[in-house]
């Protein structure tokens, strides 16, 4: 992270060719240091209620305090902090009410995404999302969870990028904050990463097969699966919420 962020430093602004004609566009360093925090938050490395030293990251990261500062005030608006003035930065606490938005928002963008897909004639666009099911069992047989989980955001996001809505994809991620920690309490269980692959490959089914009842029934189900436990994950804990 320290070598990127002096990397960053020296051009922040700088628009690189990777050589195939892709251009890439150099992010802030305030906004490189905005996502290390937040994927720490979303992991449950930095857990809820837990006190951040703007010193500290500062030193960990080898910059500056605005930098850091400016990351804290992007992750206070999407909920992940809670910023008391002249006091203290925490972690916010799992907000389960603002889990439920986002999940009521990624179901209906996702089942008009998944229908869209079952009813193309051409099932080309599908083959990357069976690409990414097959890496999530070797993910799995491996005992990896965190690269199962990387590849899970993956997989939906291909159904996304499928029908050339990637754009909203990252608009759901942008609010995902809550709900994907609650996902992450939930992943250990017994059962649940065997379950999300199941369910990837009913969806996966109902698309090549054209039967959009099949598609929307396992996308339903899918997706409700982490707030149908949240009392359990809850109960198990109470510190976070």
């Amino acid at each position: 992270m320290r070598v990127e962020l002096d990397q960053m430093l020296n051009d922040p602004g700088k628009v690189s060719d990777t050589g195939s004609g892709e251009r890439i566009r150099r992010i802030s360093v305030s906004q490189q240091i905005q996502e290390s925090l937040r994927a720490r938050i979303i992991s449950l490395e930095l857990k809820p209620g837990l006190s951040l030293s703007r010193t500290d990251l500062a030193s960990h990261y080898g910059v500056s305090q605005t930098p850091v500062r400016d990351a804290m005030m992007k992750l206070e608006e999407e909920g992940l902090l809670t910023i008391y003035p002249q006091s203290k930065t925490e972690v916010s606490k799992i907000d389960v009410d603002h889990a439920r938005e986002t999940q009521f928002l990624r179901l209906s963008l996702e089942l008009e995404v998944t229908r869209t897909l079952a009813k193309q004639e051409d099932k080309s666009s599908i083959a990357p999302a069976r690409q990414l099911l097959r890496l999530q069992e070797t993910a799995l047989a491996e005992g990896d969870l965190s690269l199962f989980a990387t590849f899970d955001k993956q997989f939906h996001l291909s159904l996304f990028k499928a029908v050339g809505l990637s754009n909203l994809s990252q608009l759901v991620a942008s609010r995902s904050g809550h709900i994907d920690r609650l996902r992450n309490l939930n992943l250990p269980d017994p059962g649940k990463p065997a379950s999300i692959l199941r369910y990837h490959a009913l969806i996966l089914e109902g698309m090549e097969t054209s039967d959009e009842p099949a598609t929307e029934a396992a996308v339903r189900e899918h997706l409700s699966g982490t707030l149908k436990q949240v009392d359990q994950i809850v109960a198990r804990n109470p510190k976070f919420f």
